[in-house]
């Protein structure tokens, strides 16, 4: 499996705090049948200041210490980037880095709070030859009302990546409601860990994936962990990937089972 979402690089953000942390982090990956994960420590200006080159140094640095241990990860680049003024620019400049230099990056609004303007923002990023990959749009508190906008986006060409845990419950009832609902409906081109210690946001996608599996199939959930992964990392073109509606045929009986669902609870 390839992880595109994880917080192993030690000491630059709220993940992994010490190299024996990573090291730690990637045998659990590893255990796991991770064999490829990017590296995505936050660029949020004022709290996270990492730029593409301190983290092109600091995943080298990790890279080597994991060869050294005989652990068999391999580590590629991206970063966990909120939408901020300049994010364009950032982008074509290579201070805010892509996933493996290719055209996708991973896009993290806020928790909190619905971005001003999120939806004219991202369609700009699509505009300029980007893909925004919108992380973990279960976790957040406004998703439900602005699940629309999440869909409209979708059909602009954005993706979407749901959190494994969040299927099994380690963010809660309503993150586990609402990943499922994304993936159930077939809204989710992507899932991943991120990953940020060995403990209760640990880099494992099994359990979740097979959560997946129940909700649309093994065909489907094995793009969600590896066909799409890899045509990131090969910066295939997204449209050749992203139909996910058409690739699961049931979204429709999906869609109303959860309907049922929530009404019943």
């Amino acid at each position: 499996m390839i992880d595109l979402h994880c917080h192993i690089l030690p000491g630059i953000d709220d993940g992994a705090k010490t190299l024996g942390d990573s090291l730690a982090m990637a045998r659990i990956a590893v255990a796991d049948g991770i064999h490829t994960l990017a590296c995505t420590p936050h660029i949020y200006p004022g709290m996270c200041m990492n730029d593409g080159t301190g983290i092109a140094h600091a995943i080298s640095t990790l890279q080597a210490e994991l060869d050294r241990h005989g652990i068999a990860l391999k580590l590629v680049m991206g970063a966990d980037v909120h939408l901020v003024p300049g994010l364009i620019d950032g982008l074509r400049s290579g201070r805010v880095p892509t996933l493996n230099g290719s055209g996708y990056f991973l896009l993290e609004p806020s928790h909190t709070t619905p971005p001003p303007r999120l939806e004219a923002s991202v369609l700009a990023l699509i505009q300029a030859g980007y893909t925004p990959i919108i992380t973990h749009p279960e976790r957040l508190s406004w998703v439900e009302s602005h699940y629309p906008v999440f869909l409209r986006l979708i059909e602009h060409g954005a993706w979407m990546q749901v959190t494994a845990g969040s299927l099994t419950g380690v963010f809660g009832k309503r993150a586990r409601y609402w990943g499922e609902r994304l993936i159930g409906e077939g809204h989710t081109h992507l899932l991943a860990t991120d990953a940020h210690s060995t403990g209760r946001r640990l880099p494992r996608l099994s359990e979740g994936l097979e959560v997946a599996r129940r909700l649309v199939g093994s065909t489907e959930a094995n793009r969600l962990v590896n066909e799409r992964p890899a045509a990131v990392l090969k910066n295939l073109p997204p449209q050749d990937f992203g139909s996910i509606e058409k690739e699961t045929g049931r979204p429709s009986a999906l869609s109303s089972w959860f309907f049922r669902r929530r009404a019943a609870a």
